[in-house]
């Protein structure tokens, strides 16, 4: 039986998690937590400190978040004397982001004033290829998921010069549908190519659908050094078709979430995420015992005033490799074969022949061993795609292919590559 005062696994680095023994926290982890306790009385409600120095022992009784908590307790709970923030608010304080994610119901999020900003820079400083924009001006275009809201995405039926902020253009438009008409694409090829920016910043999926416009149209972007990766999962066949599209552009994997801001960063599909020591701190729970090396996240939030997150559940799997970490995906995206092999959306790629290219697809669990690729390209499947995604899958399982013009997000406006049947 394991014990219950064994040491947790961390993602961070060793110099940003600190020193510990085997019964204390590391001094920067507990600093946190006690912050974190004076900052929202929703933690002290659901489990009060001692005031001697704590144990690993007491860490492992403290009780794991879950957004599902956070919905049905309500984010007011965050907070001793709501009023002020409503007063935050008003005087631009305080922002609010509402976001879905695995709840049911939307979840309110509030932020301080800075707090996405600074969440921002210390990401872009952890990695070298965004380090270098940070403290100079340079232009930037950000293509989101319809969904999203708030200061985070500032866009609104606007004409493009007042959708331009700090350098940076937001090309949705609020009223946008979940695929863009050939109108929209018309004016977002004209706004890339007026404002020519060095970062282009999205959705792997949109910008995957975007380069597919631009090559439509034969226009080229040469000013786009950096694409970063956010929002939502990339495929291989979105980055090598925006690789086609932006050639020579770095391609960087920035993940987060709206709630507990960016986490990880790293090269694009090369296995390499590595935490953003300054942002939070990232623990490691086994998943499951015939995967060693797969492990479900609990973040708690660094130098965050409103709504900290303490051994926040994010539904996030993650796979510890050689060179950093891998993000797998959300639980509820992976399947599982009958000798608990993890299928993600890195071996649907990976059982994908060469010859095979799209914009976009979704493998969707109809029933029992039974699935669709559901895909978006020019041109037709080639021979044998079907057998070997059902390889991939395994136990037996059966894929019939559909060639679709487009492929419809969940309300929020993103995507699951990968969508088993629910257990």
């Amino acid at each position: 039986m394991e014990s219950a005062v064994t040491t947790p696994a961390f993602a961070n680095s060793p110099h940003a998690l600190g020193a510990a023994d085997e019964f204390g926290l590391p001094a920067a982890l507990e600093a946190e937590i006690r912050a974190i306790y004076e900052r929202s009385p929703l933690y002290a409600k659901r489990f009060p400190l001692h005031d001697g120095r704590l144990q690993w022992a007491c860490y492992h009784e403290l009780p794991v978040l879950t957004k599902q908590e956070i919905v049905a307790r309500g984010h007011t709970e965050f907070f001793a004397n709501y009023a002020e923030v409503e007063r935050g608010f008003a005087q631009k304080k305080f922002e609010y982001e509402h976001t879905s994610g695995t709840t049911s119901g939307p979840m309110t999020v509030v932020m301080e004033e800075g707090w996405w900003d600074a969440q921002t820079r210390r990401a872009y400083l952890a990695h070298p290829q965004l380090a270098d924009y940070v403290g100079r001006p340079y232009r930037k275009c950000v293509l989101a998921p319809v969904g999203c809201s708030s200061n985070l995405c500032p866009y609104e039926d606007h004409p493009f010069p007042h959708r331009y902020f700090d350098g940076t253009v937001y090309l949705n438009l609020s009223s946008d549908p979940f695929s863009f008409p050939e109108g929209e694409w018309e004016r977002i090829t004209r706004e890339l190519q007026a404002v020519q920016p060095e970062v282009l910043e999205g959705e792997p999926i949109y910008l995957s659908l975007l380069a597919r416009a631009l090559r439509k149209r034969n226009v080229s972007v040469p000013s786009v050094r950096t694409i970063i990766l956010t929002y939502g999962k990339a495929s291989r066949q979105h980055s090598r078709r925006l690789a086609e599209t932006f050639p020579g552009a770095a391609q960087v994997d920035l993940y987060g979430s709206t709630e507990a801001g960016y986490l990880l960063v790293g090269d694009a599909l090369q296995d390499n995420l590595r935490v953003i020591d300054g942002n939070a701190f990232i623990e490691l729970v086994p998943w499951r015992a015939a995967d060693p090396e797969a492990f479900q996240i609990q973040v708690t939030t660094r130098d965050r005033v409103a709504m900290p997150l303490l051994r926040y559940h994010t539904g996030d799997i993650v796979r510890r490799t050689p060179t950093g970490y891998r993000v797998l995906g959300r639980e509820k995206d992976l399947h599982t074969r009958a000798d608990g092999t993890v299928v993600s959306a890195f071996e649907i790629d990976a059982a994908m022949p060469p010859a095979f290219t799209c914009w976009h697809w979704s493998l969707v669990g109809v029933s029992e061993n039974r699935w669709e690729l559901q895909y978006v390209a020019d041109h037709g499947a080639p021979a044998g795609l079907d057998v070997a995604l059902a390889r991939a899958l395994g136990d037996g399982a059966r894929v019939r292919l559909f060639r679709r013009k487009f492929i419809q997000p969940a309300a929020s406006g993103k995507f699951a590559l990968l969508k088993p049947l629910a257990s």
